[in-house]
This record gives structure tokens, C-alpha cells and sequence, in this order.
């Protein structure tokens, strides 16, 4: 009774070593066809900016906005208790909004710039304070949807490289970019959502978070469980990027990963549902998406396997070699992700800081139920 435990255990655990190599070769099997549209139509785009307490990033982010090659959209600048007095933006394209009440939450910045459109934006984007737009941006989002998607997550690059951390924070995104947009997207599934780089059609966003108030950290996940539920799919644009502040010190790497790590814990039970629903209806879109909830953070599940193979080399020594056999095949498919991207040497020189990287998300895991109240929103050096 204990070996079949100790075994379902394992099995729990170890499948997400190897079901991104599984993906890799499912994604290599099928016929790859490129989304091209003859003549795009020009969208009115709402660019929706949050920012919370900090405002020293916001012109940098405008003046990228400013130069996308791209004439019909407006900027909304949620600035939810922030000191707007130093901020003067005189293009008229620009909206500064200031919240009287303080808001604390991304989807309650968002609806209150959308309450204060200007006019009937057909799409909205959320671009965070701290991103930077490629000028391709609203053209390559433009694209998909031509093609009649209704929901669009592109590409956070690295806009920092400047220090070990950053540049391991990199690697991740470049590793959850390839897997879970690339891929998942190629396959027929979904891409998920990464907190800004997307964006929706207006309608659908509202219908989301119809009589949904969501506060903390997350509501992304809940955004996209919610576009699931409506049978739809969300597209990956890789040539839709923006350029993402990655963190630069343990300090902010612990305060951030304990938000994100609360936020898994807090939504991770919306794979059930979605996986459920696939399931019944047979629909492989929500069946795949549904089992891609249910993964735990990249370092629980590998210090977990670690774990497993280490008690295994005196219970079961055999089992111990399947563990490194797929622990073989996990940083295959790491090294493969790196290889898909035109990914910097610094990013590859950080990799030896690994363990390092685990330990402070060790500790974010400890601060976990108390991340909200530790932090609201990511704290950047403006000179980094």
C-alpha cells in the first residue's frame, strides 16, 4: 500500500519534468502554419498603463508608445496613488488618470480607464509600467485578430540584463514564452496569460470580470480561466513584443515570487475546472490548458523530483535512475527553449546561479500567504 502511494506520488510529481519534451515532439509532429492575413485592418486600440506608487518609469513607457507604427489608438495611464504633479504629457494621444480612491488592484485600474474611454475602443492592451513596446507591437497583435481571435498574449522580453537575477528571470520567461505560448498555441491549445504584452477584445475583457472583483495579485489567471470558459482560445503573437523589467536584487525577487507563488496556490483549482470541462466535451483546447493549471512552479516540482530521487537511491535504486533519466529530458527541454529564442550569452553564463535562484524562491515560498500584504506591486530601480 505505501509502494503504490509512493509511486502515484511520484508519478504526480514527476510528469512535469517531462511533459514539456513530451509537448516539444507532439509540437515537431504537427503541420506548423503561419497566421498571414493579405491586409490588416486598423483597429482602435485602447493602451491601457497601471502604475502603483510609482510614476519614474511612465515617460519612458509613453514615449515608447508614441513611436508604434501605428496611427488609431489612444494611451490611458491609470496612475492609482501615485504623485502626478512631476508628470506632463502634452501629446494629445495621452490620458493621465488619477483614481480618487485608491484602487490596489490591476483589474480595477483597468475597468476605471475603460469607464473613462475617450471613445469605443474596439481592443484594449495592458502594458505595464515598467515594459517598453516594440514599434511592431499593435501591428503584429493585429494579425490574429484578423484572424478572429478575441484574446492575444505576446512576448515580455528582457529589457534588463544588468545583473544574475535579471538575467535567470530571463531565462525563465524565455522557458515559459516557448512552452506555454509557442507551443501550447501551436498544438491547439492556448497560450497563457503573462500579466501585460496582451490584449483582448474590449467586450470580452468587460464580460470576464462582469460582477468579478479581483484584488492581489492573479487576475490573469482568473482572466484566462475565464476566456476558457467561454470556449474560446487565447493566441500567442511572438512578434507582439514588449520589453519587461526583469528583477534585479533578492530583495525584489523574494517580494515578487511570494505574490506569485500565493497567486498559484490561490488559483491553481481552476485547472480541475477547465480540465473537467475538457474532458466532458471532449474539447482538447480546455483539456491541455486544464493540465497546464494544474503544474506547480517551476522550482516546487523540481526541488520535489530532487527529493523523490534522492530517498529513492535507498528504498528503490532503479526508480532513481528513471528520475534522472527525466530530469535528462527536463533540461533538454530548457536548453531547447534557449535555442528557439535568440537568447543573450549573459543568460547562458547565469545559468551556473541556478541553486542560488531556487534558495530565494525557497524563501518567497515561506513569505507566500503573507505576499500581498508584503508588497503590492513590484518595486524597479529606475536606473537599472
Amino acid at each position: 500500500m505505501i509502494k503504490t502511494f509512493w509511486i502515484i506520488f511520484q508519478v504526480i510529481i514527476g510528469y512535469n519534468l517531462v511533459l514539456p519534451f513530451l509537448l516539444y515532439i507532439f509540437y515537431c509532429l504537427v503541420k506548423k502554419s503561419k497566421i498571414k492575413v493579405p491586409t490588416l485592418k486598423e483597429y482602435d486600440y485602447a493602451v491601457i498603463v497601471t502604475a502603483y506608487e510609482q510614476t519614474a518609469l511612465l515617460p519612458a513607457v509613453v514615449s515608447s508608445l508614441l513611436q508604434v507604427n501605428y496611427s488609431n489608438y489612444l494611451i490611458y495611464i491609470v496612475a492609482d496613488n501615485c504623485d502626478i504633479s512631476t508628470l506632463n504629457f502634452t501629446d494629445p494621444r495621452v490620458i493621465l488618470l488619477r483614481p480618487e480612491k485608491v484602487l490596489a488592484s490591476n483589474t480595477r485600474s483597468h475597468l476605471y480607464a475603460i469607464a473613462n474611454f475617450r471613445r469605443d475602443h474596439e481592443i484594449l492592451t495592458i502594458i505595464d509600467s515598467d515594459n517598453l513596446t516594440d514599434p511592431n507591437y499593435l501591428n503584429a497583435l493585429n494579425v490574429f485578430f484578423d484572424a478572429g481571435f478575441e484574446a492575444v498574449q505576446g512576448v515580455r522580453a528582457a529589457k534588463n540584463l544588468n545583473t544574475t537575477y535579471a538575467c535567470l528571470d530571463a531565462a525563465r520567461d524565455i522557458y515559459y514564452h516557448f512552452y506555454d505560448g509557442e507551443v501550447l498555441f501551436g498544438l491547439g491549445s492556448s497560450a497563457t496569460l503573462s500579466g501585460s504584452g496582451m490584449a483582448f477584445k474590449t467586450d470580452l475583457y468587460k464580460a470576464c470580470f462582469h460582477n468579478l472583483d479581483i484584488t492581489g495579485a492573479g487576475f490573469d489567471k482568473v482572466l484566462q480561466a475565464q476566456i476558457l470558459r467561454m470556449d474560446k482560445r487565447i493566441a500567442f503573437a511572438k512578434d507582439a513584443v514588449v520589453f519587461d523589467e526583469k528583477t534585479s536584487d533578492s530583495a525584489q525577487l523574494v517580494n515578487q515570487r511570494s505574490r506569485w507563488i500565493n497567486t498559484w496556490f490561490k488559483y491553481f483549482g481552476y485547472g480541475f475546472d477547465i480540465l473537467s470541462r475538457g474532458i466532458k466535451r471532449f474539447d482538447f483546447n480546455q483539456f491541455l490548458f486544464g493540465i497546464i493549471l494544474l503544474r506547480p512552479p517551476l522550482f516546487i516540482f523540481i526541488l520535489l523530483s530532487g527529493l523523490c530521487c534522492l530517498v529513492n537511491i535507498f528504498i528503490f535504486p532503479i526508480y532513481s535512475l528513471i528520475w534522472v533519466i527525466a530530469f535528462g529530458l527536463f533540461i533538454l527541454s530548457f536548453v531547447i527553449s534557449l535555442k528557439n529564442h535568440a537568447t543573450d550569452p549573459r543568460i547562458y553564463r547565469s545559468l551556473i546561479n541556478i541553486p542560488k535562484f531556487i534558495f530565494f524562491q525557497l524563501l518567497s515560498l515561506v513569505h507566500a500567504r503573507q505576499a500581498n500584504k508584503r508588497s503590492v506591486a513590484t518595486k524597479h530601480n529606475v536606473n537599472s
